[in-house]
């Protein structure tokens, strides 16, 4: 089945909502909408619709002057298989003592590593990006110092992968949350694949609204690779739900926006630490003052 996408930008996020809101209404339908934030300083949105047919393009171009947005961009996606397309492309990855891998590479395992087998899926999360990657190195570092959490969260878990790794660095029960139930569906496939299951409770919940993860609080580590606005939003819930000493993982976040996110967690009651820069993206490890 062909794919087609539209896509255009414009300031402000209520225009955006106003726009994508009013593509739902175009003939032919598109099968999904959605809007985000290019995160460039620029204040401009994305907006985005989704088709199984080609769009009027003559109505996305009279969407478009009326909302004062770019001119829509239309493409049509090729017919792939992209997970498998991935799956073959997907090179193990080394981040401290862990070796994220698929299962094309699960017989060739290096000694003394903690592997962790993921597989490419419709959930953020294969170690390749650069906060992952930064993610596992940071509670790599965490272990070695001698830190021994014995309650952890990881908010916003996508393939789980943070949480699976320190389960396995620290044998402790470990909560792990999203918003899409595909992640969390996703999550879970991963948990007993990787021989953890009832140590990683997967849970589908915007930040901490669960009840679960709500009576598992305060804990001694949470881990939250999402994005600066949703990591600034949660900046009040993370401090009510961190202990006095306890740390958290930060990331998702562009090297332009680190200062931002780390003063939004200092007014919040946390001392900075280590923050380590991998490419244009920044890991951030603060304390609960």
């Amino acid at each position: 089945m062909p794919t087609f996408t539209a896509l255009t930008h414009l300031p402000g996020r209520e225009a955006a909502e106003a726009l994508c809101e009013a593509c739902e209404d175009l003939t032919p339908e598109p099968v999904g909408t959605g809007i985000f934030e290019i995160e460039d300083g620029s204040e401009r949105w994305e907006v985005g619709a989704y088709f199984t047919e080609a769009p009027d393009e003559i109505a996305l171009a009279v969407l478009a002057v009326a909302f004062g947005a770019q001119p829509f961009v239309i493409s049509e996606l090729p017919e792939v298989d992209w997970v498998a397309h991935v799956k073959r492309e997907l090179t193990p990855v080394r981040a401290g003592r862990f070796y994220v891998h698929g299962s094309h590479d699960a017989d060739d395992i290096p000694e003394g590593v903690e592997a962790l087998w993921i597989e490419a899926a419709m959930a953020f999360g294969t170690g390749h990006h650069n906060t992952t990657k930064g993610c596992l190195q940071a509670l790599d570092r965490l272990a070695t110092e001698g830190f021994t959490p014995s309650r952890v969260a990881d908010i916003g878990c996508g393939t789980a992968v943070l949480a699976m790794g320190a389960a396995r660095l620290w044998n402790v029960p470990v909560l792990a949350s999203d918003i899409d139930p595909v992640a969390v569906d996703t999550a879970s496939a991963n948990v007993i694949a990787n021989g953890l299951d009832g140590r990683v409770i997967s849970i589908e919940a915007a930040g901490f609204d669960h009840p679960t993860l709500e009576q598992a609080a305060p804990y001694d580590l949470v881990l939250a690779n999402i994005l600066k606005q949703p990591l600034i939003d949660l900046a009040g819930d993370m401090a009510r739900h961190v202990a006095r000493d306890g740390r958290i993982i930060l990331s998702g976040i562009l090297t332009t926006q680190a200062d931002e996110v780390t003063e939004a967690y200092r007014a919040a009651g946390f001392a900075a630490g280590l923050r380590d820069d991998l490419g244009d993206w920044s890991v951030l490890v603060m304390t609960r003052s």
